[in-house]
């Protein structure tokens, strides 16, 4: 079988694949291998060998089993002609975004917007107050580095809606993610994933039914590319190196160094994917056989149209779109599933995203002199606001990896002992790296196991899981 997951083409339905549903069978373990290089399954393919996914940038007319291809559906589209400087594009914007909020939340009776405070979460909040004025807004405090919950205050205040803040316990939000690994459709490591169970399940205890979501706007606005992610697509050169050369001494206390050698062991494409993640040969290590190059075989199926970018940020779009359909939209689709509430995806909705795709003018999309991205949405914000600190910024669910291992790490390694029939390698990883989780670069592995290992003990079948062929 397979589902159109993407919100780009409408809701998704997962219902063959609740409990026992009649799609549930065996896992497919280059996916779950595909999971701990990358955070979340290559697509078409799911972590059953039997369901394929179709998001965005196929067809769901294909058959993604037999002839899956990938076509970006936002090329670097340049209008010409008269620049229409008397357009008023921030009302024709204002207007549309406002009928995107009413027609992805008319089946809500609670919605709440996730507001990070930056540039996406602040214009869907300007036209809520508009479309849906009895919204609440929640925003995620997940590190010291953060400043966006003033901001966020801030604008919720002056646009007349409720604002919760809800500060980042690592331990709830694995308990709460524990809780509703039997009922997740399929499997997702995204690193913003548990942010998402945390918040999502204070809206359901706040009783909210709905959850309202900024993603979806990036790969039709685009976004500048900046020297430092250039530096990091030169720097991914699939070197081999062994195995543990992040676990020597002082270099496995050191971020930077152990983030350079994790990137010079990917390709360009799999660097630009968030987080840092396991290599390779510590994959091969953790299943006790070689698999990671059959997920990275997989990755040949965009090869060819990402080649045909005709910018560094159309490239980088193109890149990016493989982990947003994959990685970002299904933390939170499988997570409102398994909570029973609604999700809506405003900046999904076709009439919007035509006009802006279509119609706005490149300079309304990326200012040419400054480099500064989505300046239509900068204009739409400066109409209700002046400075914000965090427009300025880019906004993301942050999470503490390094306390998550500190307060977790006996739940993990028991699901590391119950699930040695798929992952063998992992308790000896847990066992040998334990001391080593107040480096971000290791701990954030540690979340990926910490996801994965639940998910397979809840989901594998009474049988041991099959393999899907190489």
């Amino acid at each position: 079988m397979q589902i159109c997951m993407s919100p780009y083409y409408g809701k998704p339905d997962f219902s063959m694949l609740c409990e026992n549903g009649p799609a549930r069978g065996a896992l497919d373990l280059v996916s779950v291998a595909d999971t701990l290089r990358n955070a979340f399954v290559y697509p078409p393919y799911s972590v059953f060998e039997n369901v394929r996914l179709v998001t965005f940038g196929f067809c769901p007319q294909h058959d993604m089993h037999t002839n899956p291809v990938f076509k970006f559906k936002f090329r670097d589209v340049r209008r010409t002609g008269p620049a229409d400087q008397d357009q008023d594009w921030v009302g024709t914007y204002h207007r549309l975004l406002c009928e995107a909020v009413s027609r992805s939340c008319e089946r809500m009776r609670a919605p709440w917007l996730l507001q990070s405070g930056g540039k996406d979460s602040t214009t869907l909040a300007i036209a809520l107050a508009d479309a849906r004025p009895d919204a609440g807004c929640v925003t995620y405090l997940g590190g010291r580095e953060e400043n966006e919950v003033d901001s966020a205050r801030r604008v919720a205040r002056e646009l007349g809606l409720r604002h919760e803040v809800l500060v980042c316990s690592p331990g709830r939000a694995y308990d709460r993610y524990l809780e509703i690994v039997p009922r997740m459709p399929l499997l997702t490591a995204d690193f913003a994933l548990l942010s998402y169970v945390d918040l999502a399940t204070e809206i359901a205890g706040h009783g909210g039914d709905g959850v309202i979501d900024g993603l979806g706007s990036d790969t039709y606005f685009g976004s500048p590319v900046s020297s430092r992610q250039r530096w990091l697509a030169r720097l991914a050169r699939q070197w081999k190196l062994p195995s543990r050369m992040a676990e020597l001494p002082m270099v496995d206390r050191s971020f930077p160094l152990c983030f350079l050698l994790g990137t010079l062991q990917m390709s360009m494409i799999e660097r630009v994917f968030p987080g840092s993640r396991f290599t390779d040969a510590e994959v091969d290590a953790l299943f006790g056989r070689p698999i990671s190059r059959v997920s990275r075989k997989r990755l040949g199926l965009f090869e060819d149209e990402i080649a045909t970018a005709s910018s560094d940020w159309e490239w980088r779009a193109m890149s990016l779109s493989i982990a947003g359909s994959a990685g970002a939209f299904a933390k939170g689709l499988y997570t409102t599933i398994a909570l029973s509430l609604e999700a809506a995806y405003p900046f999904c909705d076709r009439a919007l995203r035509e006009w802006v795709h279509h119609e706005v003018p490149q300079s309304q999309k990326i200012d040419p002199v400054s480099g500064l991205g989505k300046v239509l949405v900068r204009k739409h914000i400066a109409t209700r606001f002046g400075h914000l600190p965090y427009v300025m910024q880019k906004g993301s669910f942050r999470f503490d990896l390094c306390g998550l291992a500190r307060e977790r790490f006996d739940v993990v390694f028991d699901h590391a002992v119950r699930a040695r029939d798929v992952l063998p390698g992992a308790v000896d990883w847990l066992d040998r790296n334990r001391h080593r989780f107040g480096n971000k670069y290791h701990a954030s592995k540690f979340y990926l196991l910490a996801i994965v290992l639940p998910w397979l003990v809840q989901h594998r079948a009474g049988e041991a899981p099959g393999e899907q062929a190489p």
